[in-house]
């Protein structure tokens, strides 16, 4: 697994399960980020905010290897969210109807937010990040 330190201050950590298409989008968000140097959810300081973003179509062959994922994720860190970023994540996408697509991943894990759009923009799962690290109340005022 591969963590970016969103913020570049060690508060928030995101990991993608990337599986198409919206993988790009999230690399395009993820752009000039830093790069954690751990690849273990194991080696994270306790107490950081992880949010694993689950982005492209999920097949039901790849259920199990997800649901591990994100439950590995979880038993390390309990406060992780999990984003259903783009159409695909969320609800299937274009091939909700194929017999092997899973239709969101909300039917595996529970999901915190949801980032629409086919691909959904790069800006769109920053502020979903603010919104999950609460930084959008904070800067509110």
């Amino acid at each position: 697994m591969q963590f970016w330190d969103w913020y570049g201050d060690g508060s928030t950590y995101l990991v993608d399960i990337g599986l198409a298409c919206c993988t790009l989008e999230f690399e395009a968000a993820a752009n000039g980020r830093r790069r954690a140097s751990t690849r273990s959810i194991e080696d994270l300081p306790p107490g950081v905010r992880v949010v694993v973003v689950v982005s492209g179509t999920v097949t039901d062959r790849l259920t199990d290897a997800v649901v591990t994922c994100i439950s590995r994720i979880r038993s390390a860190a309990p406060a992780a969210r999990v984003v259903a970023f783009g159409a695909c994540a969320s609800a299937g996408g274009p091939y909700w109807d194929s017999y092997a697509v899973t239709k969101g991943i909300d039917q595996l894990v529970e999901v915190d937010a949801y980032v629409p759009g086919c691909p959904p923009p790069p800006a769109a799962l920053a502020g979903v990040v603010d919104e999950l690290s609460g930084l959008s109340e904070r800067s509110r005022g």
